[in-house]
């Protein structure tokens, strides 16, 4: 039996709720870029965004484990010399914790075209409340992908 290649997108696109504050950094970010990317669905084709939507809550209480908090940098350049900055995962849990989890998703997804999409799905919250209840998210436990989406 030949493998069968999906072209046309699903019609419509599941919205799903993480609580971060029950997962550690990594894991929470592997399994979430494993529903932006569509591989929890039988229909997955690499070269084809069949993800769903993720709305991710409680990133300021993100677990991490080991030394982590004092000794991850994060470093970036501005475009000039010597415009290397660098910031610590403690200055960055404590000013912005959303982008810590953004930036640990997005290094989980494809560096194309299609990855810059399937980072437009995920939408990250530092406390509790989110503004899409209207979309009737399902709250996921994320301990076996496949099995707590109804796959």
């Amino acid at each position: 039996m030949p493998t069968q290649s999906f072209t046309a997108p699903p019609e419509e696109r599941r919205w799903y709720v993480v609580d971060a504050s029950e997962y550690v950094l990594g894991r929470l970010a592997s399994r979430v870029a494993v529903i932006l990317r569509g591989k929890h669905k039988p229909t997955y084709t690499p070269h084809v965004d069949h993800g769903d939507h993720v709305v991710v809550i409680n990133a300021a209480n993100v677990q991490l484990t080991g030394k982590k908090l004092e000794k991850k940098t994060y470093f970036r350049y501005t475009g000039y010399m010597g415009g290397g900055r660098i910031k610590t995962l403690q200055n960055m849990m404590a000013k912005e914790p959303e982008e810590v989890v953004r930036m640990a998703v997005k290094g989980m997804l494809p560096k194309t075209r299609l990855g810059r999409q399937m980072i437009k799905k995920l939408r990250i919250y530092r406390g509790s409340e989110h503004p899409h209840e209207s979309q009737n998210p399902v709250a996921v436990t994320l301990t076996d992908t496949t099995e707590s989406l109804g796959m």
